[in-house]
């Protein structure tokens, strides 16, 4: 058995982290912590867990990384460089849910997020989108989860860009999240009188998923691309559906279009293409670890319009960090997470 420490394991992600580990055939949790929770039984704050003896722990990565073959950080941005380091990681394989590893620019992440930790560990991380770069992720030591905004605005985008059919500097991608995808922590914006019966556009132009958006899409495409990227805040619990916009270089037919993602995607089981004429909606992914895309040629704008939608605490966050695990240690990538999505929730 893979033995498993969370560290973070209260947020709504960590918490998604314990569901799915729990019930994981080849892994255990043998530590999880807990900041704000240390010392009390893990069903004091999740009460569905009260069927399972999880205590929270107070936090030391130097000890869990003696115990553990593998270790969740799932925490605040600009935590995990400042615990991770070459002495950690030649005990224990690392799968970091946060943006810390994820840019290898240092300067942009710098300039996006805060002050790096790890310089010298950030050039081995590596991006852990698992349709794109399972074989960069085998036998690594470090994995940068994306996020979840990231998944699922990368891989609507990834077979264009990568095949060259789209005007690159073209790119417009408007998506929307659940509430979950801001964290479990109070914030004003978040209570439900002010979030309830309505739709807002948050951080327009300066959301921190746009450079690993870029950065991610520039390497498929062998060039610099800048993005214009807008999220919308949605009175739900969890999903994403991102709506992205870009201009044909020629013009295409729905079946070359289709042709193109079918050559990416066609022998990919966690990504669903949905039939003409039929488009993604978060209902049907809830609760699974399933990216469903679905497009259309406007020929009147020659434009192409690609709509994604994921759940972003499983596929935008706990589940890819399975899949990633699952991947480290030689195991079918579906085993633990291959959920059918619920419905109704």
């Amino acid at each position: 058995m893979i033995k498993v420490g969370i560290i973070g394991a209260t947020g709504y992600a960590g918490q998604e982290l314990v569901r799915i580990i729990s019930q994981h055939p080849e892994a255990e949790i043998v530590s999880l912590t807990s900041q704000s929770y240390a010392g009390k039984d893990y069903e004091d704050v999740y009460s569905n867990y009260s069927h399972m003896n999880y205590i929270c722990e107070e936090e030391d990565i130097e000890k869990m990384a003696d115990l553990c073959d593998v270790i969740f950080l799932a925490l605040p941005h600009g935590v995990a460089s400042k615990k991770i380091n070459d002495k950690i990681l030649r005990k224990v394989k690392i799968i970091d849910l946060g943006a810390d590893f994820r840019l290898q620019n240092l300067e942009v992440y710098e300039s996006w997020y805060t002050t790096h930790y790890s310089k010298d560990i950030l050039p081995e991380a590596v991006y852990g989108l698992c349709e794109i770069n399972r074989d960069k992720i085998r036998g690594k030591r470090i994995i940068a989860n994306p996020g979840c905004y990231t998944t699922c605005s990368i891989l609507s985008m990834y077979p264009l860009v990568k095949e060259g059919l789209i005007d690159n500097s073209s790119i417009i991608i408007d998506a929307k999240s659940g509430a979950t995808g801001a964290g479990r922590g109070l914030s004003l914006p978040n209570h439900y009188c002010e979030l309830n019966e309505s739709v807002k556009a948050y951080k327009i132009a300066s959301h921190r998923h746009t450079p690993e958006i870029e950065e991610q899409l520039s390497y498929a495409a062998g060039e610099d691309i800048v993005i214009n990227f807008t999220p919308h805040l949605i009175p739900m619990d969890r999903g994403i559906l991102a709506t992205c916009y870009a201009n044909l270089k020629e013009m295409c037919t729905y079946n070359d279009i289709k042709a193109v993602y079918e050559k990416y995607y066609g022998n990919e089981y966690f990504i669903r293409l949905t039939k003409e004429g039929t488009f993604p909606e978060t209902k049907w992914v809830k609760g699974s670890n399933f990216v469903d895309i679905g497009f259309t040629v406007d020929r009147r704008t020659k434009r192409v319009i690609v709509i994604g939608a994921i759940d972003n605490l499983f596929k935008g966050a706990a589940g890819q960090a399975v899949q990633n695990m699952n991947i480290l240690f030689g195991l079918d990538e579906k085993t633990g997470i291959d959920y059918v999505p619920i419905f109704p929730a």
